[in-house]
């Protein structure tokens, strides 16, 4: 079966707060077993609903989710940039999968629908996503959606005993093209 065809069945649409233990299963994973979040300690659905609450329905700050029949799969966000005003028109991106969904064409559908959202709503000028590396996967998606290169912090993060540079990729998501 291919990829597409396995993700046929998938539906995105606007993060609920019936989502959140979905949204924490999955982020709670990132945690525990990888370096691509510096967050250290898993959270509970309490402790993370004010992010959850912090998504607007339009703008700049949307939270989408992917679901594969009714399974939540997935989400992507996008958020303040810098909590100074003339940062506004700029977010940073991210997309969480769940593990047994990664590699099959969703977290492209999922991510694009989240930059086509910020586009057709002129909300937005520049988007960035900031790679733990290594991590090739990721990299490929960015890439593959337009971003680039801008530049990496060396030894930035320190997760799992040692530290963790991370490069950063732009897109220009302004409507004027």
């Amino acid at each position: 079966m291919s990829h597409r065809r396995n993700m046929s069945a998938s539906r995105i649409r606007k993060a609920e707060q019936e989502d959140l233990l979905g949204l924490v299963r999955i982020y709670n994973h990132y945690v525990t077993s990888t370096h691509v979040t510096f967050d250290t300690q898993v959270f509970t659905v309490e402790q993370r609903r004010p992010w959850l609450e912090s998504f607007s329905p339009s703008g700049a700050h949307q939270l989408l989710v992917a679901e594969v029949g009714s399974q939540l799969v997935g989400y992507a966000s996008s958020k303040q940039f810098r909590a100074k005003g003339g940062y506004d028109p700029s977010v940073e991106t991210t997309i969480y999968l769940d593990p047994a969904f990664v590699g099959r064409g969703l977290g492209e559908l999922l991510y694009s629908a989240l930059l086509d959202r910020m586009q057709s709503e002129r909300t937005v000028h520049r988007a960035y996503g900031g790679i733990a590396l290594p991590n090739p996967g990721s990299i490929a998606l960015h890439e593959r959606l337009g971003f680039r290169l801008v530049g990496t912090f060396q030894e930035v993060g320190f997760k799992f005993g040692k530290y963790w540079d991370v490069s950063w990729y732009e897109k220009d998501v302004s409507a004027q093209k």
